[in-house]
């Protein structure tokens, strides 16, 4: 991860927000690489989720919304997350990222280990169980640790965890709900009448106006209603680089579907609908994975939650959660609003609420992912047979957020430069392209291997003096070869859509 932050910072893919004032813990601002990969990963997914299906129309809601939405919604009362205080280093954790083991020797339970969420955890409080043991001169055989979340801690064990920030057992208090949402005031006044929230999500926009769509939009069941945009939490411990932060940019699509669909069987199909896209970005199957909620651990509405998983640096974590939400939301805004959530069945000339399928995904974890699985060193040959490291990121052509590079073989020859800049302008009319005639050819193109650009085109005296092709090298093989303008545009047509 080390090596991924310092290639965006580098590079200018993202930045720490306000860095000059030491930086904004959970906030990041997207340099000028990082605004193309990431509007390119948004225009890819709203093309194919809705521009090129006839079943999905889209929406942009408000970002703050009447309170009243969020209260029948659920998300006043119960949008939280268990909270934990050290009493001496006043720090806060997450319960559900604060990991413990009771420390087991020949048996007997003789003290307790803690540590933080990380990918190492499990490794970590075996390190501290070691070590607790060698300082208190134990004897025995240690059993190897068991982590639990401190949800899982009973109020016996609470007070004699240790306290990942200090080392001691005493000062963790028992969980207590947290509220993430951002509040905010509207109008003049700054009393309990003016409460708003930036809100945690973007769902509830669609469910909301869920009747203007169906009586404006021409749409028949199943239909969905997607929509990108901001959302806000007020995570305690934003981690993991811009994998949980406290502002983010969500892709959303609420799918509804007849009462009497087969819910079961449309909720596999935007699984795997799910699943083909982020193939169609580049992500390899190899790190994909699913996890399936078990019913227990289910909100009491939800049919059925299904996450794709990918694999980061820092472990296995949730990519994009696909859930069977049945009618609950737009049943509760029916309720609170007064407004029917309905739809009329030609068939039965019955009124019904539809079930809803709801595939969620985090647009800066798709970022990151791609990053992640996209980077690579290795050595190569330059051109004169020295062995050099080359840092390169494989990104689909798709979602590239430079398609091709256009290189002056030298930058003192007019009818090089001329030519180069004269196939940049025409490309620029249509793609994200680079212009660069510093330095020698082959540290050009190691700098556009290390953002990403699949394809460079370089200017020669060939193309000058003889038929007008130039060299195209392909950034993966870095193989070469002529090419016309004709086949690269036909290229970037069939690659880039």
């Amino acid at each position: 991860m080390e090596t991924i932050v310092a290639l965006c910072k580098r590079r200018g893919f993202i930045f720490q927000s306000s860095e000059i004032y030491g930086g904004f813990n959970g906030f990041f601002d997207y340099g000028p690489l990082g605004v193309e990969l990431k509007k390119n990963i948004r225009d890819c997914w709203w093309n194919d989720m809705v521009r090129r299906r006839d079943d999905i129309v889209g929406l942009e809601s408000s970002i703050i919304m009447h309170p009243k939405v969020w209260e029948a919604s659920g998300h006043v009362a119960g949008f939280s997350d268990p909270l934990v205080d050290c009493k001496t280093s006043k720090q806060r954790f997450r319960a559900d990222q604060l990991f413990w083991s009771p420390v087991i020797i020949d048996g007997k339970t003789v003290g307790y280990v803690s540590a933080l969420e990380s990918e190492r955890t499990a490794e970590e409080l075996q390190e501290a169980a070691e070590s607790f043991k060698r300082k208190k001169a134990l004897q025995g055989t240690l059993a190897p640790v068991t982590p639990k979340d401190f949800t899982e801690a009973s109020a016996d064990e609470i007070p004699l965890i240790p306290s990942p920030a200090t080392g001691e057992p005493g000062s963790l208090t028992a969980p207590r709900a947290f509220n993430m949402m951002f509040q905010t005031n509207v109008g003049a006044l700054t009393d309990a009448s003016s409460i708003a929230y930036l809100r945690p999500e973007t769902a509830q926009g669609m469910f909301v106006d869920f009747k203007n769509i169906v009586d404006t939009g021409r749409v028949k069941l199943p239909f969905g209603i997607a929509q990108v945009g901001k959302s806000f939490r007020n995570e305690i411990t934003p981690r993991n680089f811009i994998f949980r932060s406290r502002e983010f940019e969500q892709m959303e699509m609420e799918y509804f579907i007849h009462e009497d669909a087969d819910w079961k069987k449309c909720h596999d199909e935007w699984i795997e609908w799910c699943r083909q896209w982020l193939l169609s970005i580049g992500l390899p199957e190899s790190h994909l994975s699913l996890y399936a909620h078990p019913k227990e651990k289910l909100s009491f509405y939800s049919k059925g939650t299904g996450d794709i998983m990918f694999k980061y640096p820092f472990g296995v974590q949730e990519l994009w959660g696909i859930a069977a939400r049945g009618n609950y939301d737009l049943t509760q805004h029916a309720n609170a609003s007064g407004k029917p959530h309905e739809i009329f069945d030609e068939a039965t000339k019955k009124k019904f609420v539809p079930h809803v399928i709801e595939p969620a995904v985090g647009t800066d974890r798709i970022f990151l992912a791609v990053l992640c699985a996209g980077y690579a060193e290795e050595d190569v040959k330059d051109e004169k047979g020295n062995v050099e490291k080359r840092v390169v990121l494989r990104l689909s052509p798709r979602i590239a957020p430079v398609k091709v590079a256009v290189l002056p073989l030298l930058k003192n020859k007019e009818a090089l430069t001329q030519r180069a800049q004269a196939l940049y302008k025409k490309l620029q009319r249509r793609y994200a392209v680079f212009y660069d005639e510093s330095g020698a050819i082959g540290k050009r193109y190691r700098r556009q291997d290390e953002i990403g650009t699949p394809w460079c085109v370089t200017i020669d005296f060939d193309t000058i003096e003889k038929d007008g092709t130039f060299t195209l090298r392909d950034r993966d093989s870095m193989t070469q070869k002529r090419i016309t303008e004709a086949e690269l545009f036909a290229l970037l047509e069939e690659q880039v859509y």
